[in-house]
């Protein structure tokens, strides 16, 4: 007991420092772009507000990128590859890069983690465990560079064909809201190992940790302009980003609707695109499953971040013959979890990221009662200052309601009967999305057939949400294009060259 105390302690410890430092670097003034090496303030010299949303208060002003701005970062970031400061390095020498920065990762990992539960909402401990996982992302693609490899081609005596993987260029990445540093660090990662340069444009919602991440990259000594990071909103600076004639490639992680956008835009120089999108993800569980398992993660993974995750199982399919033993136990479990400071060791769910974003959600809990599906658990509107909502259970719920079809992006959960395999898998793939899935039974064979049987990028068997990088991610249908993560990623931030040579 006196170690498990000891180490409680010093965990406590390291939060309140990492809490400390965070607050001191969000009060040390208005933060600005990075071009070029440089921090800046916006051409327009606007500036935006970030709220805290467990608290509603103000955290400091941030530079607000537009149009120029944009093309000054492109121009810097065509100039960095342009003149082979980052690309034409040793691939050996991108590793060690790529390792400082994941170096860097660890040594501010807490006060990081402080940033992002006082920018996003999420609880500390999940922010905690979130910068870890980014300075494994860093480590991961860091092993990537020196196994970028191309190929020769067999050819007559008098001739020699071989191919070339090299980096596209410049790369656009728009990233989301609900897990920045985790967002920032695959794109910024996965395009660095490739030897491309890049503009990163945050989430006007929740940029600190971005912008952080930035600064500590840049004390790595980068070439400048490999890097630069542009918060701002989506309508100016992300529609420059994407409609830039000189940007060679556009990754985008949010939702369908600027997904579709994005691609539209794309058609200005028919750049390459990458789209992660939403997901509205089935979560089939069997009567053979081993349900305390089953039940756990399906409470987990539709609470996870306050359900501000694409890939959160949101459908819950239940076969008939335990639905309502599932539905009772789903229920009960998440009427325990904790709503409230994210700063506090027992909360689970923090807030929604605005006042936007809860009102929509608590509008998805009005139309599941409107529809006609029986609410279980939540749905009150929440006493004090913060944008809080409480885990939502729907029952009686058929597959063709809002609530089963709509991306909610909040801690709302539809639970619905299948009778066999087959209206498991039909029920599952009636969605527009096909990002990720779930099977839990077990019967080995038919875990495998229901698996392959699902349309989505991504499906577990007998767990849900568990990632690893070599692990491919992206979705299928209108899920998203391409994927992050594993060799497939590495193919996302490169292009094939083949050449012939006469002797």
């Amino acid at each position: 007991m006196g170690n498990e105390t000891a180490t409680a302690t010093a965990a406590a410890n390291k939060a309140d420092t990492g809490l400390a430092r965070a607050l001191a670097w969000i009060g040390s003034g208005p933060k600005r772009l990075l071009i070029g090496g440089r921090w800046v303030e916006a051409a327009s010299g606007k500036t935006f507000e970030v709220i805290n949303p467990s608290t509603e208060e103000l955290l400091c002003h941030v530079a607000e990128a537009n149009s120029a701005d944009i093309d000054a970062a492109v121009a810097a970031a065509r100039h960095a590859f342009d003149n082979s400061s980052w690309v034409g390095m040793s691939p050996h020498a991108r590793t060690r890069a790529l390792l400082r920065i994941a170096d860097q990762i660890d040594r501010h990992a807490d006060e990081l983690a402080a940033i992002e539960t006082l920018d996003n909402g999420m609880p500390l401990w999940f922010s905690t465990a979130v910068a870890t996982t980014a300075a494994d992302i860093f480590r991961y693609y860091g092993g990537w560079c020196t196994k970028i490899l191309g190929s020769t081609i067999p050819s007559d005596a008098s001739g020699f064909v071989y191919t070339l993987r090299e980096p596209l260029g410049v790369c656009g990445q728009i990233i989301p809201w609900n897990v920045p540093i985790l967002m920032a660090s695959i794109k910024l990662a996965n395009a660095l190992c490739c030897g491309n340069t890049l503009i990163l444009k945050p989430a006007e919602l929740a940029c600190l940790t971005s912008l952080r991440l930035a600064e500590l990259i840049q004390e790595t000594d980068l070439p400048p302009g490999v890097i630069n990071m542009l918060p701002g909103f989506g309508a100016t600076a992300g529609a420059a980003l994407a409609l830039h004639p000189d940007v060679d490639k556009i990754a985008f992680t949010g939702s369908t609707a600027i997904g579709k956008q994005i691609v539209q835009a794309s058609t200005s120089n028919l750049k390459k695109v990458t789209l992660e999108l939403g997901g509205k993800s089935p979560n089939v569980i069997f009567a053979d499953a081993d349900l305390d398992k089953a039940v756990q993660a399906a409470v987990k993974t539709f609470c996870g971040n306050s359900g501000q995750v694409c890939s959160a199982g949101t459908r819950l399919f239940v076969h008939e013959s335990v639905h309502d033993e599932v539905s009772e136990r789903v229920t009960r479990l998440a009427a325990t979890y904790t709503v409230g400071d994210p700063l506090a060791p027992d909360t689970k769910l923090g807030p929604l990221i605005s006042a936007k974003q809860r009102d929509r959600v608590l509008s998805y809990i009005e139309a599941g009662q409107a529809g006609g599906a029986s609410l279980q658990l939540g749905g009150s509107q929440w006493s004090g200052r913060g944008y809080f909502v409480a885990p939502a259970v729907f029952d009686g719920v058929t597959n063709g309601m809002r609530i089963a079809q709509e991306e909610i992006f909040g801690p709302v959960l539809s639970i619905i009967p299948f009778r066999d395999e087959d209206d498991a898998v039909f029920k599952g793939n009636d969605t527009t999305y096909g990002l990720s899935a779930a099977v839990w039974t077990r019967d080995v064979a038919r875990a495998h057939k229901v698996a392959r049987a699902l349309k989505a990028g991504r499906v577990w068997i007998n767990t849900y949400g568990e990632a690893d990088p070599a692990m491919p991610f992206g979705g299928y249908k209108q899920s998203g294009w391409g994927r992050e993560f594993g060799q497939e990623s590495i193919d996302a931030y490169t292009q094939v060259k083949a050449v012939m040579l006469r002797m």
